[in-house]
């Protein structure tokens, strides 16, 4: 794979996805999703890769190391109003085909989420199976505040994981919240101190990586039918996995 803004590395049975422009705090561009989309599809047909992490590059100053997960789209590219309309509607087609690979990947994903998440940062958090978060890293939708919309199937994923709610509460006020915050929440699983984080997450894929893979990728289909479908729907849809 020809990388230019993320990172992919195994640790163990465990792939480590890093986004990788730590200069605009892992700001998401168009080559940064063909690039995330490239590794779904490198570890989606590794039979070694049990479990997948996506956490973001430390950006090393020399005030000291600057944590960050995504801070969302790169608003400076955006600005400089270099696509068409059409291009425009291309990128935003291609955000939404990156969360729905990343929310389908038959495999356990976590987002070590190890600093400021925003926007689309946020977005790919909330399609991985789970969130481990910083203490230090914080958490927001906001959207509402820069006149733009929340997307990649938040209003679907929040909405389910927090209730109804407080999923208005976050998406309507832009509420930040820190790594203790999100599990109070329901939104994130877990929540460690800076240095621990990714170490963390990699230490639960590990654990995952002893389960059946298929049976896991039975339960995580089914678990996430459930959400959509009835009781009946779904009893036979694992009837039929069973058979």
């Amino acid at each position: 794979m020809n990388l230019k803004t993320v990172l992919y590395e195994r640790d163990g049975q465990v792939g480590v996805l890093r986004l990788n422009r730590p200069e605009r705090m892992n700001a998401v561009i168009e080559r940064m999703y063909l690039d995330i989309q490239a590794v779904l599809d490198e570890a989606r047909g590794d039979p070694e890769i049990r479990a997948l992490v996506l956490t973001g590059t430390v950006w090393e100053r020399e005030d000291g190391d600057k944590q960050a997960f995504c801070a969302g789209a790169d608003l400076k590219k955006h600005a400089a109003g270099e696509r068409t309309p059409w291009q425009k509607r291309e990128y935003i087609l291609l955000a939404h085909e990156i969360t729905r690979r990343l929310y389908e990947l038959e495999k356990p994903t976590i987002a070590a989420v190890n600093g400021p998440a925003r926007g689309a940062g946020a977005e790919m958090a909330l399609c991985c199976d789970f969130i481990f978060m910083a203490d230090e890293a914080t958490l927001a939708f906001t959207e509402t505040g820069l006149g733009t919309f929340v997307g990649g199937g938040v209003t679907r994923h929040l909405t389910r994981l927090v209730g109804m709610a407080r999923a208005k509460e976050l998406i309507y006020t832009g509420r930040i919240l820190d790594g203790q915050e999100a599990v109070d929440f329901g939104l994130a699983l877990r929540s460690y101190p800076e240095k621990e984080i990714l170490s963390a997450a990699i230490d639960f894929g590990e654990e995952l990586a002893l389960r059946a893979p298929v049976s896991l990728a039975f339960a995580k289909e089914l678990i996430q039918l459930s959400q959509q479908r009835d009781l009946h729907t779904v009893l036979m849809k694992s009837e039929a996995k069973r058979s």
